[in-house]
């Protein structure tokens, strides 16, 4: 919170701010209002953000397929057809560079899709499934028109291997999309959040002792509800990260 007369960040609970020394209990509860009201608009925003979303694909089907197909789809595969086409064919290099690029590429575009287009979780694993496809089955045909061999694999061990790569790089643009939702939707709501914790924050913070004040259990709330907040995503974004990396790096390391 911040003290209305010296702009100093202050504790929540504070009666008297220790910069300035204003008696600060007559205007309090017109500051908690004002944060509870702040934390409501961003929600609210966030909302009309993702129905803005919703009516544009409504609106224009046709339009917003094929800007996501292009930017999303067909330009990440574009530059991973080209990396593979530099590492494999014209310096001949370790594949460990490929499979570097298929982590990071298609995480730079993960991550940008949500700022960019509010892409959700489940557009997201649409997105990355296609992004997948499409690369993988236009390095399969560079590498058999190159080489003059069948495109697709005909022993287990080569679609396996293929099933691996397109897993490592559907997993990476997963990673960036839950990223970007982390920085981009979940790290503003926790720093703009008002002084009210929600229900279950405020539930969780009473089963872990009946003897604290109110004061002192509303701010174990918010603590508990900023990690509830942030837990899911970063764990989403770790265990999206490990299996792409292990995916893609796989192969070369066995």
């Amino acid at each position: 919170m911040e003290c209305p007369f010296c702009a100093e960040n202050i504790k929540h609970e504070a009666l008297v701010c220790r910069h300035c020394s204003r008696d600060l209990r007559v205007v309090r509860p017109m500051l908690l209002e004002i944060d509870d009201i702040v934390s409501d608009l961003d929600e609210l925003r966030q909302d009309l953000d993702r129905v803005n979303a919703a009516l544009e694909r409504y609106r224009n089907p046709l339009r917003y397929f094929v800007t996501y197909a292009v930017l999303y789809v067909l330009i990440p595969a574009l530059l991973l057809v080209i990396a593979h086409i530099l590492v494999t064919i014209v310096f001949n290099i370790s594949p460990l560079w490929l499979r570097l690029a298929s982590v990071a590429i298609p995480v730079l575009f993960g991550f940008a899709a949500y700022p960019l287009h509010k892409v959700s979780m489940n557009s997201a694993l649409v997105l990355g499934v296609s992004t997948a496809v499409v690369s993988v089955l236009a390095m399969l045909a560079v590498t058999g028109l190159h080489d003059n061999v069948p495109i697709l694999p005909e022993v287990w061990i080569e679609w396996r291997e293929v099933f691996e790569y397109g897993a490592s790089i559907l997993l990476a643009f997963v990673s960036g999309n839950i990223l970007g939702v982390l920085i981009f939707q979940v790290m503003p709501r926790i720093l703009t959040q008002g002084s009210k914790p929600n229900a279950l924050a405020l539930r969780i913070a009473r089963l872990l002792g009946h003897h604290v004040g109110d004061e002192q259990l509303r701010r174990r709330a918010r603590l508990i509800q900023n990690l509830i907040q942030t837990a899911g995503p970063l764990v989403g974004v770790a265990a999206t990260a490990v299996g792409s990396i292990y995916a893609g790096l796989k192969g070369i390391l066995s």
